[in-house]
């Protein structure tokens, strides 16, 4: 998720867990694997990458809580259904990984599928003007077509340096509530999701949003809306219709899909 002059702090243990015993890989699981390498060559497509960090994590459907995240020093365009790791809240492989995995998307991640039963798919990102807007004082404006849609929906958790330390999981878990937009100031956005297309809307409105504002400094003050056109917009959000959501991520897919389809050995 950052760098640091002490790469092995950031390496979780390869080590199989739940009960020394390996979940098979069931149809449902090779499906959400398919879905969610889609997702990382979207995001590559689109530039929301960060060299080898940053993580989208997916719940595995079925009875153990088991999600799937990228393995720690794969760029985006190198992640396929293959070679996503799946593991247990304690951030240990459910079977032997071929790679280790970065602590900070463990804590991160493994604090909301742990906590918030909904959270089926959570994604955080570093982008240029996500990360800009995140260390503005007064974070995000919503007084545009994408903020609009975000207005009462977004939550904000202080930095407090890598998130490497779990003790910080409580905090951050308080200062997300029940919203599913979160920017983690002076670092980046997060949003979560019931569906990883939920989850990939409610980041397509930040990550709009974001680039507006920072788009719009440069020139002007942007237009204030009033709370009524604010309060009627945040109903409409296109993140609150799953049909939408997922026929905007079946697109994107689509697209990548016609550049190079690897991702789904």
């Amino acid at each position: 998720m950052s760098e640091t002059s002490k790469p092995k702090d950031l390496l979780m243990d390869r080590a199989p867990r739940l009960g020394d015993r390996l979940l098979p890989i069931s149809e449902a699981e090779r499906q959400a694997r398919v879905r969610l390498a889609a997702c990382y060559r979207v995001f590559d497509h689109l530039g929301w990458t960060e060299s080898i960090f940053n993580h989208i994590t997916l719940r595995v459907p079925g009875p153990e809580t088991v999600f799937l995240i990228n393995p720690f020093g794969l760029h985006y365009s190198e992640v396929t259904a293959s070679n996503l790791v799946a593991v247990d809240l304690e951030g240990r492989p459910v079977r032997p990984a071929g790679h280790p995995l970065n602590l900070a998307g463990f804590v991160i991640h493994g604090a909301i599928h742990g906590h918030i039963q909904a959270a089926h798919c959570v994604m955080h990102t570093h982008t240029t003007t996500g990360s800009a807007v995140a260390c503005l004082e007064d974070g995000l404006s919503h007084d545009s077509f994408y903020g609009a849609q975000l207005h009462g929906q977004v939550a904000y958790h202080d930095f407090e340096g890598v998130t490497v330390n779990l003790e910080e999981r409580a905090r951050m878990l308080a200062s997300i509530g029940d919203r599913r937009v979160l920017i983690l100031r002076n670092h980046g956005l997060l949003t979560w999701g019931e569906t990883l297309e939920e989850a990939f809307m409610w980041l397509w409105l930040l990550q709009r949003a974001c680039d507006i504002q920072i788009a719009a400094a440069s020139v002007g003050r942007m237009t204030r809306l009033s709370a009524d056109v604010l309060a009627r917009t945040r109903l409409q959000a296109g993140a609150r219709q799953p049909e939408l959501c997922r026929a905007v991520f079946d697109a994107w897919v689509r697209k990548v899909d016609a550049l190079d389809a690897s991702y789904r050995d």
